[in-house]
């Protein structure tokens, strides 16, 4: 029983994870039909920005009030690293899909080259505040703490973006604005800031994942926004694209199946089950546990 309530802990944590990279995806695919492969590299900006900052920014650092100073300046690093994407890449490819995959893949390799060619592409040690360090006694069990923290920070980003696409403005506007570009610019509305508003909420929710996945690793690296990138995908594909709630519910549902696959089975096994979960979603729900028709882009 112990080993069922940890791994159910901890895969908790692996899908708060998956979820705060997933969730940008799906808000700006669900949104503004951008297919961003270049998520990944919001995710290493914000994780390696974090770093950065509790090593070398005044009044940042390893612990308390430090540390959250630390991912505050990760998260500005990742929300301005996607806003100029979305800017100087993004805007000038709208309705031209294949130039938009390109253009993001590109960016997905060069950004992880350019933080190697900086910091070299060894792991860097990252900082552990005391709070989150160390486990917590859960049901006779000892849970680190810092994936109570994920599942906080997963609820927190599910609940405010749920409330920008149902009760505000500009998430009215974005939708309104993919399905029919020409009228809502007819009405006064300039779509291109609501989208540039759009793609940087999805690029902070990658800076904060990678700045908490810092804390689930220990580490940083480089390509670790890659690795993770092909399971935000997974989750996304699995959810439905353009459902957040089907890709909260996805990405609870891959964590999971990781962890109790990887200690059930041979090591590395949990990475073909979650390929095999999507196969047979695939294969039985097109488009995804949350389909809807295309109009549907609200959650």
């Amino acid at each position: 029983m112990s080993t069922i309530v940890l791994l159910t802990l901890t895969g908790l944590g692996l899908g708060a994870l998956y979820f705060l990279i997933a969730s940008g995806l799906s808000l700006i695919f669900g949104l503004m039909d951008v297919l961003n492969f270049a998520h990944g590299a919001f995710l290493a900006v914000g994780a390696y920005g974090t770093w950065w900052a509790s090593e070398y920014l005044p009044g940042a650092g390893a612990d308390g009030v430090g540390f959250l100073l630390a991912v505050a300046f990760g998260v500005a690093a990742g929300t301005l690293a996607a806003t100029l994407v979305e800017l100087c890449v993004i805007r000038p490819l709208y309705g031209r899909h294949r130039e938009q995959i390109l253009a993001t893949v590109g960016l997905s390799l060069a950004v992880p080259a350019l933080l190697q060619a900086v910091w070299g592409a060894d792991p860097l040690p990252f900082p552990r505040p005391d709070l989150v360090s160390g486990t917590v006694g859960v049901l006779g069990v000892n849970v680190p703490r810092d994936r109570f923290l994920l599942i906080l920070a997963a609820v927190a980003v599910f609940t405010a973006l749920w409330l920008f696409n149902a009760r505000t403005r500009y998430g009215l506007i974005v939708r309104a604005g993919v399905q029919d570009r020409a009228m809502v610019t007819a009405l006064g509305i300039d779509v291109r800031r609501a989208f540039t508003l759009v793609f940087a909420i999805g690029g902070a929710a990658a800076a904060l994942a990678g700045a908490l996945g810092g804390l689930y690793f220990g580490v940083v690296t480089p390509t670790q926004g890659l690795s993770l990138l092909i399971f935000a995908f997974i989750v996304v594909v699995i959810g439905g694209t353009t459902s957040l709630t089907g890709c909260a519910v996805a990405s609870l549902a891959v964590g999971l199946v990781q962890q109790f696959a990887n200690y059930y089975t041979v090591a590395g096994l949990g990475d073909i089950a979650v390929v095999v979960v999507l196969a047979l979603v695939l294969l039985t729900r097109q488009g995804g546990l949350a389909a809807r028709k295309s109009a549907e882009r609200v959650a």
